[in-house]
């Protein structure tokens, strides 16, 4: 069956998160119904990584296996009919079979915005988090440079009681850039792979860290110490975009 990939571009403010769940909506959800009211088939649909309730996308990257015989430019201007205003499909191409949206997938960038002024702005309040009070972006710089390179990301990930000592928590991240753009403050995060609430947890404790509360060389024993406890508070869903997946060179697949 042709194997269809799909990169998207999603407002997360009504769903809650990408992977399909019971009697609420999600991303997942949505793009399989959409497909569905298309081919009258039933397919999954399989998203690079999990975003979470409220969370946005630029570029989330999906594919499914199809009986349908649609080209790709077919799939896309078909699903942008039919999906909700808030989701659109930017790119549709065939794939080799042994494409996977998420094992096939060699890294990934978010990008987290904070609006930093005094007043709340009533247009980025679906995308950034408010913060009124200002940050140093020098001292974040600082914090964020102990975090660049190979770790066990454990003190940041999301503080679940059904986390396993075994579970896999190393990560590689190899860039955490922090820059200001008028009122905004963007963090740009890339790395092989994240765990569930890492790019928040750090952006919560890099806060910290521009309003004084800690010091910069404070990120080293916190990842040192592997103790979620120890970081700060994660940041609210709203501020955060996946921008792009990363992937080898992919054998893509014309005609239909």
């Amino acid at each position: 069956m042709p194997n269809i990939r799909l990169t998207i571009e999603y407002d997360g403010t009504a769903y809650h998160g990408w992977q399909r769940q019971a009697s609420v909506p999600t991303i997942q959800h949505a793009i399989e119904s959409a497909i569905a009211t298309i081919s009258r088939e039933s397919v999954t649909v399989i998203g690079a990584g999990r975003t979470d309730a409220g969370v946005h996308a630029l570029a989330q990257t999906a594919n499914f296996h199809t009986r349908a015989t649609l080209d790709p430019a077919a799939w896309q201007r078909a699903l942008n009919a039919v999906l909700p205003d808030d989701i659109a499909i930017t790119a549709a191409e065939g794939v080799n079979d042994s494409f996977h949206a998420r094992f096939s997938a060699r890294g990934k960038r978010y990008r987290y915005l904070v609006m930093n002024r005094p007043s709340p702005s009533p247009l980025w309040r679906r995308s950034a988090w408010h913060l009124f009070r200002p940050l140093r972006l020098p001292r974040m710089r600082r914090g964020a440079a102990f975090l660049i390179g190979p770790h066990d990301f454990s003190a940041f990930r999301a503080a679940d009681p059904a986390h396993h000592p075994s579970d896999d928590t190393a990560c590689r991240l190899t860039r955490c850039e922090i820059r200001r753009d008028g009122d905004l403050v963007l963090f740009e995060l890339e790395g092989d792979r994240f765990l569930k609430y890492m790019v928040r947890n750090i952006i919560g404790t890099l806060v910290q860290v521009g309003m004084g509360a800690r010091e910069p060389r404070e990120m080293k024993a916190i990842l040192a110490g592997k103790d979620r406890t120890r970081a700060g508070p994660t940041a609210p869903p709203q501020g955060l975009t996946l921008t792009a997946v990363a992937y080898r060179a992919v054998r893509r697949v014309t005609g239909r």
